[in-house]
């Protein structure tokens, strides 16, 4: 479970977040949606240990982890998709995913396997230099790659974003499988649409703050929310 209370964060004037309040309980997958400057990226940096909140507390599983570094967020079991993938382009597919491994707690071989069943184009280019891959395929490395760390909270930032329509769909069905298997995960989402259409619960972020918050099927029916996230 993850559990964000009065959080404060500023990375410039326009992303800065205001006593920010939400949670993401055990095998439940819920969205934060929100244009850009809403604060999400910052809300996103503060949870990962990339930047320090100001005032605030961020617990995983019940415990602290807003003084930690991202390398030992990672370990405790957090680990973020961030937005632009960040994929090591020199590097193999599989070298990508072995590059991961160090912070999981199981076998590597194991792990590698269930991400090529996830993702079988990775499989099938698992010898391929990661650069030389598509936005799409890189996105589902990116997934992976993250999912090496054995994570108990998924954290995913715009993952729909750049991609064409029928790789939105292979990246949002692996993420539905994630999260039938009991993965507990946080999306960041600019398309509200196919983050509602596929989380639990959602947040509403507008300049740094929450400003509506439900479950799905309540926001997809809400004509405020509609004509503010779906026009």
């Amino acid at each position: 479970m993850l559990s964000v209370s009065g959080l404060c964060a500023s990375y410039g004037a326009i992303h800065a977040v205001r006593d920010l309040t939400f949670e993401v309980g055990s095998g439940r997958m819920v969205a934060i949606l929100g244009a850009n400057g809403a604060g999400k990226s910052t809300t996103l940096r503060s949870i990962s240990g990339l930047h320090r909140p100001v005032i605030g507390s961020i617990k995983l599983d019940g415990q602290e982890i807003s003084d930690l570094p991202t390398h030992l967020v990672v370990r405790r079991g957090l680990a973020m998709v961030p937005e632009g993938r960040m994929i090591v382009a020199p590097l193999s597919v599989e070298e990508n995913l072995k590059l991961s491994s160090y912070a999981g707690r199981g076998v590597e071989k194991d792990l590698i396997a269930k991400v090529y069943d996830l993702f079988p184009r990775l499989k099938e280019r698992r010898s391929q230099p990661a650069g030389l891959m598509s936005g799409g395929e890189q996105q589902m490395l990116a997934i992976g790659r993250a999912l090496l760390t054995q994570p108990t909270m998924l954290v995913l930032d715009e993952p729909s974003m750049g991609l064409a329509p029928s790789i939105i769909d292979l990246v949002f069905q692996a993420i539905v499988t994630l999260h039938k298997e009991g993965q507990s995960i946080l999306l960041v989402e600019q398309n509200a649409e196919i983050a509602l259409s596929v989380c639990d619960y959602a947040y509403l972020m507008k300049r740094g703050s929450i400003v509506g918050q439900g479950t799905a099927s309540e926001l997809r029916s809400d004509a405020g929310v509609l004509e503010a996230y779906f026009a």
